[in-house]
């Protein structure tokens, strides 16, 4: 089973992919280290499960109540992946460096 598609518009190919955003994506995102693209998603999706659990305080100063209410009935760490993807969400490398240094 061939996993590239032909866009018949334009000709040209793209890999189909059962996640969206795709991990090639992401992975663009974190310097392609996986384990870094693993850390901050989780991060991210443990802040968005707080939103969702009632822990407002912090939840709301990190997100204003509209932001919040988008995310209800999708799943933390979607939610994570897809601000990852679109750079909304990201790491400040040089606490990083100092962290595995």
């Amino acid at each position: 089973m061939d996993n590239i598609e032909l866009n018949q518009e334009d000709k040209t190919k793209t890999k189909k992919t059962l996640m969206e955003p795709a991990v090639d994506d992401l992975l663009s995102k974190a310097d392609n280290d996986r384990f870094l693209l693993c850390a901050v998603a989780s991060e991210r999706a443990r802040d968005i499960n707080d939103m969702m659990r009632g822990q407002r305080d912090r939840a709301l100063a990190l997100q204003s109540a509209s932001q919040i209410a988008q995310y209800a009935g999708r799943k933390p760490l979607s939610l994570a992946m897809e601000e990852i993807a679109r750079g909304e969400v990201g790491y400040d490398q040089q606490k990083f460096e100092e962290a595995i240094s």
